[in-house]
């Protein structure tokens, strides 16, 4: 068996069933698997997966247990040589497996490869970017990424500098469509289940990386992303879960006083967010919904990022030695 495909769905029955039948469209042969990991979704997905899809393996979770977790249940019970990880709320275009395989084939030193990412508009969706620094964090709560963003100095994180027209190793792959190598992941491990969500795809990629193993982004194979299939359910929520992870990324890889500057950038970002909604919200009244949620999204991240720097030092600590 060569190939494992992985979907893990939470409450996003409709854009699951187009992925799933993207997926079949490959022209898979018979001994290839489709296992999807469901997290309590309570939409019908997966009554509507054994309905239209018998022949896909389902692992249903008891409750959420996050992105990490969810995708390591799927690896685990997987055969494939090689292991595909899509969201949800992805389409898989024609010949993208079969041009991603040929090339995982004929390049051995590649652990983890990427296509093309389009949005739902047809134009092509940032899918790469750098290791989060305290400079390039800086850059983008300054939003000097958007200022200059055919700027290398400014756009390192986001790779805003690049138009994604190119196959060449990057430093992280997003982790809505993967396809890793088996033999990588047996020797870097699994996905660390520590980030609930957000940020396991930094950390994972940062570790095949410094296993020796490249990270490449593949042009020639394509896939479409619809994005917020699950975290359109609660954005405000998500939002916040994502700082977190960034918090549990530094800390994890970067010294205590480092993560407790990166917090204090992202306090920066988000009062500015705070102020640019604020004024948006008069001036521009076609806008004014999307004023309101960007004002409780910045309001809901700043009372969390204050929380975290006041935390005694001995905490963070603590924290950090937990990771």
């Amino acid at each position: 068996m060569n190939v494992s495909v992985i979907i893990v769905s939470w409450n996003a029955k409709a854009f699951l069933l187009k992925c799933i039948e993207s997926v079949y469209r490959q022209g898979f042969s018979a001994s290839a698997e489709i296992i999807v990991v469901d997290n309590a979704s309570t939409d019908g997905s997966p009554e509507a997966i054994m309905d239209a899809y018998p022949g896909v393996r389902l692992i249903r979770n008891n409750d959420n247990q996050g992105f990490a977790r969810a995708n390591n249940l799927g690896i685990l019970a997987s055969n494939g040589d090689y292991i595909f990880l899509i969201n949800s709320d992805v389409v898989v275009l024609d010949g993208c497996f079969a041009k991603m395989v040929h090339y995982m084939d004929s390049h051995e030193r590649v652990g983890v490869l990427g296509p093309r990412i389009l949005g739902s508009d047809g134009q092509t969706q940032r899918s790469c970017m750098g290791y989060p620094s305290l400079w390039n964090e800086f850059s983008r709560a300054l939003a000097l990424d958007s200022i200059f963003p055919r700027s290398r100095l400014f756009g390192s994180q986001l790779m805003t500098f690049w138009s994604h027209d190119e196959t060449r190793p990057v430093e992280v792959i997003n982790g809505c469509f993967w396809m890793v190598r088996r033999r990588a992941v047996e020797q870097v491990g699994l996905l660390d289940e520590r980030f609930l969500i957000y940020s396991e795809d930094v950390d994972w990629c940062r570790r095949f990386n410094d296993g020796g193993w490249e990270v490449v982004f593949f042009a020639d194979a394509e896939a479409v992303h619809y994005g917020g299939a699950s975290s359109a359910n609660s954005p405000v929520k998500f939002y916040v879960e994502k700082l977190r992870a960034n918090h549990q990324y530094w800390l994890k890889h970067h010294s205590r006083v480092a993560s407790v500057a990166a917090l204090a950038i992202a306090l920066l970002h988000q009062a500015l967010r705070l102020v640019g909604g604020m004024i948006l919200y008069p001036v521009a009244p076609k806008r004014r919904a999307a004023s309101v949620q960007r004002v409780a999204r910045s309001v809901a991240s700043m009372r969390w990022l204050l929380s975290a720097l006041v935390r005694p030092i001995a905490a963070v600590e603590s924290a950090r030695r937990s990771l």
